[in-house]
Protein backbone atom coordinates (compact mmCIF):
# COMPACT_ATOMS: atom_id res chain seq x y z
CA UNK A 1 0.00 0.00 0.00
CA UNK A 2 1.41 3.96 -1.06
CA UNK A 3 2.84 5.59 2.19
CA UNK A 4 0.29 8.25 2.03
CA UNK A 5 -2.77 5.67 2.15
CA UNK A 6 -1.51 4.49 5.80
CA UNK A 7 -4.72 4.57 7.62
CA UNK A 8 -4.19 7.27 10.48
CA UNK A 9 -3.88 5.16 13.88
CA UNK A 10 -4.91 6.51 17.43
CA UNK A 11 -3.78 4.57 20.72
CA UNK A 12 -5.05 5.30 24.06
CA UNK A 13 -2.29 5.01 26.68
CA UNK A 14 -4.76 5.87 29.15
CA UNK A 15 -4.18 3.53 32.05
CA UNK A 16 -8.08 3.84 33.66
CA UNK A 17 -10.58 3.80 32.42
CA UNK A 18 -14.02 6.77 33.01
CA UNK A 19 -15.13 4.99 35.77
CA UNK A 20 -11.85 4.95 37.84
CA UNK A 21 -11.23 0.71 37.13
CA UNK A 22 -7.79 -0.27 35.57
CA UNK A 23 -8.14 -0.30 31.81
CA UNK A 24 -7.37 -4.16 30.50
CA UNK A 25 -3.95 -3.87 28.11
CA UNK A 26 -2.87 -0.61 29.62
CA UNK A 27 0.82 -0.30 30.35
CA UNK A 28 1.55 -1.42 33.76
CA UNK A 29 4.73 0.83 33.39
CA UNK A 30 5.07 3.59 36.88
CA UNK A 31 4.64 7.01 36.33
CA UNK A 32 7.61 8.78 35.09
CA UNK A 33 9.86 10.67 37.28
CA UNK A 34 10.27 14.27 36.99
CA UNK A 35 13.03 15.58 34.81
CA UNK A 36 16.06 16.48 36.67
CA UNK A 37 16.20 20.38 35.10
CA UNK A 38 12.93 21.05 36.22
CA UNK A 39 13.12 24.27 38.60
CA UNK A 40 12.71 22.85 42.12
CA UNK A 41 12.09 25.71 45.15
CA UNK A 42 15.60 27.03 46.34
CA UNK A 43 16.03 25.43 50.27
CA UNK A 44 16.83 28.05 52.66
CA UNK A 45 20.14 28.28 53.49
CA UNK A 46 21.49 26.96 56.76
CA UNK A 47 21.74 28.61 60.05
CA UNK A 48 25.58 29.80 60.86
CA UNK A 49 26.61 27.69 64.05
CA UNK A 50 27.59 30.03 67.16
CA UNK A 51 31.18 29.93 66.41
CA UNK A 52 30.82 31.25 62.96
CA UNK A 53 29.00 34.92 64.17
CA UNK A 54 31.96 37.88 63.70
CA UNK A 55 31.93 39.68 66.94
CA UNK A 56 29.59 42.11 67.75
CA UNK A 57 31.38 45.69 68.92
CA UNK A 58 30.06 46.21 72.67
CA UNK A 59 27.22 48.77 72.88
CA UNK A 60 28.47 52.14 74.14
CA UNK A 61 26.18 53.49 76.77
CA UNK A 62 23.91 56.65 75.84
CA UNK A 63 25.81 60.03 77.59
CA UNK A 64 23.63 61.15 80.16
CA UNK A 65 21.59 63.93 79.92
CA UNK A 66 22.00 67.06 81.75
CA UNK A 67 20.15 67.90 84.21
CA UNK A 68 17.65 71.36 84.10
CA UNK A 69 19.94 74.23 84.65
CA UNK A 70 23.31 72.82 84.50
CA UNK A 71 25.72 75.07 81.98
CA UNK A 72 28.16 72.82 80.12
CA UNK A 73 31.73 75.13 79.17
CA UNK A 74 32.22 74.83 75.40
CA UNK A 75 35.75 73.31 74.56
CA UNK A 76 37.83 76.02 73.25
CA UNK A 77 38.96 76.07 69.28
CA UNK A 78 34.93 74.87 68.58
CA UNK A 79 33.41 76.95 65.93
CA UNK A 80 30.89 78.94 67.14
CA UNK A 81 30.03 80.31 63.68
CA UNK A 82 31.63 83.60 64.53
CA UNK A 83 33.56 85.58 62.15
CA UNK A 84 37.44 85.47 62.79
CA UNK A 85 39.12 88.78 61.98
CA UNK A 86 42.22 88.42 59.47
CA UNK A 87 45.84 88.94 61.10
CA UNK A 88 46.91 92.15 60.96
CA UNK A 89 49.94 93.47 59.06
CA UNK A 90 53.34 93.75 59.68
CA UNK A 91 55.39 96.59 60.51
CA UNK A 92 57.29 95.95 57.35
CA UNK A 93 53.66 95.52 54.56
CA UNK A 94 52.41 98.63 56.47
CA UNK A 95 55.53 100.92 55.58
CA UNK A 96 55.65 99.09 52.28
CA UNK A 97 52.08 100.08 51.35
CA UNK A 98 52.28 103.64 52.75
CA UNK A 99 55.26 104.11 50.83
CA UNK A 100 53.28 103.09 47.73
CA UNK A 101 50.37 105.43 48.14
CA UNK A 102 52.03 108.28 48.69
CA UNK A 103 54.39 107.46 45.73
CA UNK A 104 51.16 106.97 43.38
CA UNK A 105 49.63 109.98 44.77
CA UNK A 106 52.78 112.21 43.96
CA UNK A 107 52.05 111.09 40.16
CA UNK A 108 48.34 111.42 39.81
CA UNK A 109 49.46 115.06 41.53
CA UNK A 110 51.70 115.56 38.47
CA UNK A 111 49.76 114.38 36.10
CA UNK A 112 46.54 116.74 37.03
CA UNK A 113 48.93 119.65 37.03
CA UNK A 114 50.38 118.85 33.55
CA UNK A 115 46.98 118.92 32.18
CA UNK A 116 46.08 121.71 34.32
CA UNK A 117 48.87 124.25 34.07
CA UNK A 118 48.85 126.61 36.85
CA UNK A 119 46.93 124.28 39.04
CA UNK A 120 48.50 124.23 42.84
CA UNK A 121 49.11 121.22 44.37
CA UNK A 122 46.07 119.96 46.60
CA UNK A 123 46.50 120.53 50.12
CA UNK A 124 46.89 117.35 52.63
CA UNK A 125 43.59 116.14 54.29
CA UNK A 126 43.14 117.29 57.57
CA UNK A 127 40.95 116.96 61.15
CA UNK A 128 39.03 120.13 59.65
CA UNK A 129 38.33 119.18 56.99
CA UNK A 130 37.10 115.24 57.66
CA UNK A 131 34.59 117.05 60.35
CA UNK A 132 33.13 119.65 57.81
CA UNK A 133 32.79 117.22 55.64
CA UNK A 134 30.60 114.78 57.59
CA UNK A 135 28.84 118.29 58.86
CA UNK A 136 28.03 119.74 55.60
CA UNK A 137 26.86 115.88 54.48
CA UNK A 138 24.05 116.34 57.58
CA UNK A 139 23.22 119.50 56.63
CA UNK A 140 22.25 118.75 53.26
CA UNK A 141 20.37 115.41 54.57
CA UNK A 142 18.36 117.66 56.89
CA UNK A 143 17.36 119.78 53.80
CA UNK A 144 19.62 122.86 54.45
CA UNK A 145 21.02 123.05 51.06
CA UNK A 146 17.84 123.47 49.18
CA UNK A 147 17.23 126.46 47.09
CA UNK A 148 15.25 129.03 48.23
CA UNK A 149 11.44 128.50 47.04
CA UNK A 150 11.82 124.69 46.87
CA UNK A 151 10.04 122.05 49.07
CA UNK A 152 13.10 120.80 50.92
CA UNK A 153 13.69 116.94 51.03
CA UNK A 154 14.59 115.73 54.18
CA UNK A 155 16.51 112.49 55.26
CA UNK A 156 16.40 111.59 58.77
CA UNK A 157 17.61 108.51 58.84
CA UNK A 158 21.01 109.33 56.70
CA UNK A 159 21.35 112.73 58.97
CA UNK A 160 21.02 110.87 62.33
CA UNK A 161 23.53 107.72 60.88
CA UNK A 162 25.90 111.27 60.12
CA UNK A 163 25.44 112.62 63.51
CA UNK A 164 26.01 109.05 64.98
CA UNK A 165 29.13 108.84 62.74
CA UNK A 166 30.79 112.57 63.96
CA UNK A 167 29.76 111.32 67.49
CA UNK A 168 31.91 107.97 67.14
CA UNK A 169 34.90 110.24 65.74
CA UNK A 170 34.82 112.23 68.58
CA UNK A 171 34.46 109.62 70.88
CA UNK A 172 37.53 108.13 69.62
CA UNK A 173 39.61 111.34 69.03
CA UNK A 174 38.73 112.32 72.41
CA UNK A 175 41.74 113.53 74.78
CA UNK A 176 43.57 113.61 71.25
CA UNK A 177 42.91 116.97 70.31
CA UNK A 178 43.96 120.78 69.95
CA UNK A 179 41.78 123.32 71.81
CA UNK A 180 40.71 124.38 68.30
CA UNK A 181 39.70 120.78 67.02
CA UNK A 182 37.99 119.64 70.08
CA UNK A 183 35.89 123.38 70.07
CA UNK A 184 34.91 122.66 65.85
CA UNK A 185 34.02 118.89 67.35
CA UNK A 186 31.79 120.38 69.79
CA UNK A 187 29.84 123.27 68.06
CA UNK A 188 29.50 120.79 65.14
CA UNK A 189 27.60 118.05 67.25
CA UNK A 190 25.30 120.76 68.86
CA UNK A 191 24.62 122.44 66.00
CA UNK A 192 23.66 119.26 63.87
CA UNK A 193 21.62 117.55 67.07
CA UNK A 194 19.24 120.40 67.87
CA UNK A 195 19.08 120.64 63.74
CA UNK A 196 17.96 116.97 63.69
CA UNK A 197 15.23 118.01 66.56
CA UNK A 198 13.92 120.50 64.85
CA UNK A 199 13.33 119.29 61.42
CA UNK A 200 11.57 116.13 63.28
CA UNK A 201 9.69 118.27 65.71
CA UNK A 202 8.53 120.16 62.32
CA UNK A 203 7.75 117.15 60.58
CA UNK A 204 5.48 116.00 63.42
CA UNK A 205 3.68 118.85 63.64
CA UNK A 206 2.87 118.94 60.10
CA UNK A 207 1.39 115.39 60.40
CA UNK A 208 -0.35 116.04 62.87
CA UNK A 209 -1.82 119.35 61.27
CA UNK A 210 -2.94 116.26 58.36
CA UNK A 211 -4.69 114.00 60.85
CA UNK A 212 -6.46 115.92 63.42
CA UNK A 213 -6.90 114.72 66.87
CA UNK A 214 -7.02 115.62 70.22
CA UNK A 215 -5.48 118.38 70.66
CA UNK A 216 -2.17 118.88 73.67
CA UNK A 217 -3.32 120.66 76.85
CA UNK A 218 -2.48 124.27 76.88
CA UNK A 219 0.94 125.16 78.58
CA UNK A 220 2.25 121.61 78.57
CA UNK A 221 5.42 120.84 76.60
CA UNK A 222 5.09 117.92 74.06
CA UNK A 223 8.22 115.60 73.33
CA UNK A 224 8.86 113.93 69.61
CA UNK A 225 10.34 110.61 69.72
Amino acid sequence: MPEQNKPFVVTDRRKFTLDGQPRPGADPSPEREPRADTPLAAAPPPAPSPGSLPPQPAAQPAPAAAPPGEIHEVPQGADLGESELPPPPTALEMEQARAAYQQTSERLDTAVRAANPGAERPPAVTFEQIVQSIYMTAIMQLGGATPEGQQPKVDLMGARQSVDMLTILGDKTKGNLTPPEAQMMDNALFELRMGFLEVTQALARSAARAQPGPAPAPGRPTIVR
